[in-house]
Order: C-alpha cells, then sequence, then structure tokens
C-alpha cells in the first residue's frame, strides 16, 4: 500500500506499507529500484527472482540445532512480547552516533577483543552492542543482574546458504540471530566482549543453521523470541534509489509503539558513516538508557 501526501512548497512525502513475507530489507530495495526504472519507462533493473522453494523447508524437517532465538506457539509457558504493539506511555529519544563515536567504539572493543577469534568490531556490531547492553540494563535492578538478556537482529542469509540465493531473490530472505548473556555480565565485561558475543551470533548462521531454522519453523511455526529487536535500515540503501524526480531527501521508518525493538537509520545530517538511534522506552527506563548511552560512549 502507497500513500502520497503533497505538500504546498512542491514537495511530497510516500508512505508504503507491505509485509515482511513478501519482502525484506534488501528485496524491497530492489523493488523500489525496479519501480523507480518502471517510472522511468526503463526495462527493470534487476529482475527478481521469485523462486520462493529455494527456502523451503526440507522432507523431512531436520533440526539440528538448539534456537534459542524461536519460541514455540503452542508453549504457553513462554510468551514472546518483543513484536507486541503496548499501550502504556512511552518516551521517544532519537540518539545520534557520529562517524567518529562509531570509530571510537570500535578501538574501544579492539581492546579486549580476542586476537584469535573470528569476530570483527564493524560498526554494525559495535553499535548493536551498545544497545543491547544500555537496553539490558536499563530496568535492571540489583535482584535482576543474575537474569539472562537476549538480543536479537536480522542476518541476511543469500550469501550463507550452498548454493547461495541470487543477489536478486526477492522475498524474505532473512533469519533471527541472537546473542545472550547475563545482565550482570553486559554490566562488568568489557565492551570488546558484549561485541564477540554480537558478532559469534551472525557467525552462528552457517548453511546448515539456516536450513536448521527454517526447518524448526515448518514443524513448530513458532517466532522469534528475545528481550529486544535492533531492526537496522542504517546501510539498505533506500534513500539512494533515482526516481524520475530525483533521489528522496530522506527514507525512514514510521516509528510504532514497540518498546522492546530499537531502530536503527542513516544520520540526518549527511554523515554516511554515522547511525541515529531510535529507541521508545517508558520514562524511568529511557532515562537509564540514556545513562547507560553516555556512559559507554564516554
Amino acid at each position: 500500500m502507497v500513500t502520497v501526501t503533497s505538500f504546498k512548497c512542491g514537495g511530497f512525502a510516500m508512505g508504503i506499507s507491505t509485509n515482511h513475507t513478501t519482502f525484506d530489507g534488501l528485496s524491497f530495495k530492489t523493488f523500489l529500484d525496479n519501480l523507480a526504472s518502471l517510472l522511468s519507462e526503463k526495462p527493470l533493473s534487476t529482475p527478481p527472482c521469485n523462486d520462493r522453494t529455494l527456502l523451503k523447508a526440507r522432507s523431512p524437517p531436520r533440526v539440528t540445532f538448539p534456537h534459542h532465538e524461536l519460541v514455540k506457539i503452542q508453549d504457553s509457558e513462554t510468551t514472546t512480547t518483543v513484536f507486541e504493539a503496548t499501550s502504556e506511555h512511552l518516551d521517544f529519544n532519537i540518539f545520534k552516533i557520529s562517524s567518529q563515536q562509531i570509530l571510537r567504539l570500535k578501538e574501544k572493543a579492539s581492546e579486549s577483543i580476542s586476537s584469535t577469534g573470528c569476530v570483527r568490531a564493524t560498526g554494525f556490531n559495535v553499535v548493536t552492542a551498545l544497545v543491547w547492553r544500555c537496553k539490558a540494563l536499563s530496568f535492571v535492578e540489583e535482584e535482576d543482574l543474575e537474569k539472562e538478556s537476549t538480543i536479537l537482529y536480522a542476518v541476511d542469509i543469500r550469501g550463507r546458504l550452498n548454493p547461495q540465493l541470487p543477489s536478486s531473490y526477492t522475498g524474505n530472505a532473512v533469519l533471527t540471530a541472537y546473542a545472550k548473556a547475563k545482565r550482570k555480565a553486559l554490566l562488568e565485561e568489557p565492551f570488546g566482549r558484549i561485541v564477540e558475543m554480537v558478532g559469534e551470533g551472525g557467525n552462528r548462521i552457517t548453511d546448515e543453521y539456516a536450513r536448521s531454522a527454517i526447518d524448526w519453523g515448518e514443524m513448530y511455526k513458532g517466532f522469534p523470541h528475545g528481550e529486544v529487536l535492533v531492526s537496522s535500515w542504517w546501510k539498505l540503501g533506500f534513500a539512494e534509489v533515482e526516481y524520475p524526480w530525483g533521489k528522496p531527501k530522506y527514507c525512514c521508518p514510521v516509528v510504532y509503539h514497540r518498546k522492546d525493538i530499537v531502530l536503527l537509520f542513516p544520520d540526518i545530517g549527511g554523515d554516511s558513516k554515522g547511525v541515529y538511534v531510535l529507541a521508545a522506552l517508558p520514562s524511568k527506563e529511557m532515562a537509564k538508557f540514556q545513562n547507560w548511552f553516555e556512559d559507554t560512549l564516554s
């Protein structure tokens, strides 16, 4: 569904709503590029691959890994709230992280990341580690430190499968990676160790792990399950689409009332390597989140 709002200045805003089973972020970018080509009366820029059988479950399905990031629908003892909208009042805040601050986070992480490991202090890993630490500690009382916190984030599996999916695969080709730790560890461990845990979550998703997760979904029809989900629009490139009337001035997700989803999107001011972090939390939790955010950046 597309809506267009025109302004007296001559500009306009496009609002687009779609279902995640139809597109993930990368294939939605392909859709927009193709839409722009059609509007310019040109051939499709990237003919889409719509063969959904490439991600079908095996027959018979085989779950070969534990999937702590997923919860069965029929498991009445476990509830998942990460996708649920809340009716409580939330404070919204956008935290800017400049490219220089990201560089300092990478340097801070590198001080304690194992030199023998296979995790790099990427921009995404350090920002996600920062969000995880702040979110987990934003409502911690003394007795909560021994409780476990699980962070979820999407990983594109196109290049992780064997054989790989075509880069033009147009569908939902992301799986939910996770990292988990006691909140006490997120309080006390060096920042680099938290970055490592985030990176290890992404590295966990191999071809066999992805097939196991797909088969798990076929068998149990469950949901991603965790304390916080990081959803990144940071480097998807929606604002780089060349429409007949030019590129968008800006492109970002619409705010929604979910306190356990933290959004990342490109810097509004033009810092191409900077990022904005959108969080929505109850007032007391937001104050703590902001304190831990500033503490970790310092």
